[in-house]
């Protein structure tokens, strides 16, 4: 009697690929998620171009209204709206149908959905920035901003305080609807203070210094610094470093992976 050995073995690359694809594919048939964080930005960048007739003026000398106003803001948007709803919706969902349960019974681990969800939202990130900037660029002649190395230094910083935001709302949201309403009344929080809605330096001084702690607002600072050549203040590096520790900690402690 022969007895044959199976052996297991993890997925490599190709299945994470396959896992990024599939990722893909879901965000592009969920309307809502694929057009909404790519079309909100350029409304607003529109709506701020019909009603501002200062776009143009410069702040500093190459630095216009548009640059170190409308840029930051919009840019921070699509990371916001990405990571801090849409990520954690798509895993409040997986968790529901019961997909991360069937995935860790076999060699795939659940974590590879996490970081191909990931992965694939981040490329709408890019493609969202890609087409703001673009636009304005176009549009509104907007410029680059002074320090550019910076500028995607406060990307990267912001990306993954979002994401870590977005893996609050997934801990603590028990089904998607919750998801996604926890992830809505966050998103809009954080930009209301943070100068979605006009330049915190309109709001009283103390919903002023709240925004400018939160990591939207944070984030936005750290684009405008950016945009007119300053060095990034350290208050707005804590405050994004601060929200990922924070994240990573609510996660570790609450995320449920079924």
């Amino acid at each position: 009697m022969t007895t044959t050995t199976i052996r297991s073995c993890r997925p490599g690359a190709l299945a994470l690929t396959k896992m990024i694809q599939a990722e893909a594919k879901m965000i592009t048939r969920s309307t809502a998620n694929l057009v909404v964080p790519l079309g909100l930005p350029v409304l607003l960048l529109v709506m701020q171009g019909l009603r501002s007739d200062d776009l143009g003026q410069e702040v500093t000398p190459g630095v216009t209204t548009m640059d170190y106003y409308a840029l930051p803001v919009v840019l921070t948007i699509v990371v916001t709206y990405i990571g801090a709803m849409n990520f954690p919706s798509f895993l409040s969902t997986y968790r529901k149908t019961k997909v991360l349960r069937r995935l860790a019974v076999t060699p795939a681990s659940p974590a590879m959905v996490l970081v191909a969800q990931m992965v694939a939202s981040l490329i709408q990130v890019f493609v969202g920035i890609a087409l703001a900037f673009g636009l304005a660029v176009l549009f509104f002649e907007a410029n680059p901003p002074a320090d550019t190395f910076m500028a995607v230094m406060v990307l990267a910083a912001c990306c993954v305080a979002m994401y870590a935001v977005g893996m609050i709302v997934a801990s603590v949201a028990p089904t998607p609807n919750a998801a996604a309403a926890i992830g809505l009344i966050a998103f809009f929080a954080m930009a209301a203070l943070g100068g979605m809605f006009g330049p915190m330096e309109n709001l009283p001084e103390a919903l002023a210094q709240v925004g400018a702690w939160l990591p939207f607002g944070a984030a936005v600072e750290a684009f405008q610094s950016t945009w007119i050549g300053e060095t990034v203040s350290w208050q707005n590096w804590v405050s994004l470093g601060g929200s990922t520790v924070l994240g990573l900690a609510v996660a570790s402690a609450l995320f449920r992976w079924e």
